[in-house]
């Protein structure tokens, strides 16, 4: 009985070493996930409307569009150009109510506003330019001084297409050539307002140019003609700065 009573002990005593080691290593503990769901940032709130508005886009060259209106500075012009051709063909006089524009087709009336005062007038486009970055027209000295600008130089101004007005057409120049003589030739343009443009421009810097319509329908901006090839070329050499391409052909060419 004391032996049965000793071997019961010992094997207590096995069992509870065996269940020490079994609790030292510990049960292999499974990996959780985390199954909660990603929180996501709320939805942005839409941006607010910007205060500033995109500027219209300007029309085509030569177009009209009632109402467009267009933001910017204005300047203007006088006395230096008086008395010489426009882009549009006509005569520059600055005491008429007219005005200079990049693209606005000849004969829009524009109302030009000043933003800092108020002041407006109403102006005819007759021309081509500025030709300044920051600045979207030109006008004569009889519609700067209506709105004061002869005084300031430049304003701030919105302006407004609200009609339009015939613009008198001239017609290519016909010119006679000697027999043998040469052209200074600046360039040949598609469009008949780009080549007056250009004409109206060289005729601002002392150079007398002419448009002349070919059978290409091509309008071609010139200088002369001159009797001798050299003389074309002291011509041509006071305008390569500004017109590189320009150069030297025969009369009939």
């Amino acid at each position: 009985m004391g032996q049965a009573k000793t071997w019961v002990a010992m094997i207590a005593i096995v069992f509870s070493v065996f269940s020490a080691g079994c609790a030292h290593r510990g049960a292999k503990q499974p990996i959780v996930r985390n199954t909660a769901p990603v929180s996501t940032p709320p939805t942005a709130a839409p941006s607010p409307t910007p205060t500033t508005t995109e500027p219209t886009p300007a029309p085509a060259i030569g177009s009209v569009e009632e109402d467009w209106t267009e933001k910017g500075i204005a300047s203007w012009y006088g006395e230096p150009y008086h008395g010489r051709r426009t882009a549009s063909g006509e005569i520059y006089d600055m005491h008429q109510l007219t005005a200079a524009h990049k693209t606005l087709a000849f004969g829009s009336v524009v109302k030009v506003k000043r933003r800092d005062t108020g002041a407006d007038v109403k102006v005819r486009i007759n021309d081509r330019g500025p030709f300044i970055e920051g600045r979207i027209i030109d006008l004569s000295f009889a519609a700067a001084k209506k709105i004061d600008l002869d005084v300031d130089g430049v304003a701030p101004v919105k302006i407004k297409v609200v009609g339009h007005e015939t613009t008198p057409q001239r017609k290519p120049a016909r010119v006679e050539e000697p027999e043998d003589c040469f052209w200074v030739q600046v360039g040949a343009f598609g469009d008949p307002d780009n080549a007056r443009g250009a004409e109206a421009e060289l005729e601002r810097n002392g150079v007398e140019a002419v448009v002349l319509e070919g059978l290409d329908e091509f309008w071609r901006v010139r200088v002369g003609p001159f009797d001798e090839e050299k003389l074309a070329e002291r011509a041509r050499n006071r305008i390569t700065d500004a017109w590189p391409t320009a150069h030297v052909i025969p009369c009939g060419g």
